[in-house]
């Protein structure tokens, strides 16, 4: 049985979204990247990715005498746990959701949009196994 994938928190999902765009990034370049939207002091950036490290979200790396970090979490993959985790808890629905509701995302491109409905489409649903 493979490991689930862990649904980051709204603001781990910022932090995995800046690091998929672009890493590595040092904590500092992480935080400029995601100030305006979470608005923290650089000491909570900090903190939660110390918290991220613990929970093998992300992979810290030295380069150039700096700590930089990128994520473990693969995007399409995270994302698929992350929209079956708001359908069936969030909106109590049992069916995967659309893929047309992320149509139009500047974070996922056709083909990862193609990975992402079949990921939707393929979950394993929550009776397999029970009588």
């Amino acid at each position: 049985m493979s490991t689930p994938i862990p649904i980051p928190s709204v603001s781990e999902l910022t932090l995995l979204k800046a690091l998929w765009k672009q890493q590595p990034l040092s904590a500092r370049e992480l935080h400029d990247a995601v100030a305006e939207e979470l608005g923290w002091s650089f000491s909570s950036t900090r903190k939660t990715l110390e918290r991220m490290l613990d929970k093998q979200m992300l992979a810290q790396q030295a380069a150039h005498g700096v700590n930089v970090y990128v994520a473990r979490l693969e995007k399409v993959g995270t994302l698929a746990a992350f929209a079956r985790d708001f359908g069936t808890r969030v909106m109590e629905m049992a069916a995967p959701l659309p893929v047309t509701m992320f149509t139009g995302s500047k974070l996922v491109d056709s083909d990862e949009l193609a990975q992402l409905e079949q990921m939707l489409q393929d979950w394993p649903s929550d009776e397999a196994g029970k009588p």
